[in-house]
Order: structure tokens, then sequence, then C-alpha cells
């Protein structure tokens, strides 16, 4: 569901709070953890492709089936790792999708962090308000 006008300005201006108040912290929890295992996935992929693509070369040249074999393999094998862990990876800024595959209570405790850092910045919004 998507948020609505308001919750998105209140969502920009606690980004942009904690931004100001802790820029070291906000950083980190910009880039997704996910995100960046995916990529590595990718590119581990790709450089396995390459030894397989070797292992194909050497195979013929050796004149060894076995290997060529072997090397096509790899080869097949890790084309379908990166073409999975590509379809996977979430694109920056959306939400990795995999909603049935957290436990329960991680949901419990995100919703409570969010009331937190919701009370913390009404708590800042009235004292600043009352100046």
């Amino acid at each position: 569901m998507p948020l609505s006008e308001h919750e998105q300005r209140m969502l920009e201006q606690m980004e942009r709070a904690l931004y100001a108040e802790d820029p070291k912290f906000a950083t980190a929890l910009e880039g997704s953890g996910l995100r960046t295992y995916t990529r590595r996935r990718v590119y581990q992929a790709v450089a396995g492709f390459l030894v397989g693509i070797a292992l194909l070369m050497a195979g013929m040249v050796a004149k060894q089936v076995w290997l060529s074999v072997v090397g096509f393999l790899v080869m097949l094998g890790c084309a379908v790792l990166a073409v999975t862990g590509w379809r996977k990876a979430p694109k920056p800024g959306e939400q990795p999708s995999g909603g049935g595959q957290q436990p329960r209570h991680q949901g419990r405790q995100r919703r409570s962090m969010m009331d937190r850092i919701e009370q913390r910045w009404q708590r800042r919004r009235d004292e600043q308000g009352g100046r």
C-alpha cells in the first residue's frame, strides 16, 4: 500500500533529521545488505563463467573432453547464478521483497523502533514549536 502524501513528507523530514543528527549512521543504513550481497554474487558468477571458459578452452587444447564438459557445466551454473542473482537484487531505494520470509518478531521490533523514532520526532517538533 503506497504512503499518503503526508506520510511521505513526514518520512522525508525524518530522513533529513537523521542525516543532520548522525550522518555516519544514516549512510550506514542507506546501503542495503541484500543488494550488496546479490551484487557480489553476480560478480562471483561472472568470474566463475570466465574460469569455465578457460577450462573449456584448456580441454579443447589438451584434447580432454571431460575437462571441456566440466568447463561448460561451470559456465552454465555460473550463468544461472548470475541471472537469478541479478533478478533478485532490489533496485536502489526499493524495499527488498520477501515479506513471507521474515520471522514475525522482526516485524514487531521494526514497528516498535519506528514508533520510538516517531515519538522522538514528535517530542522534538513540540519542543521547537514551543519556543
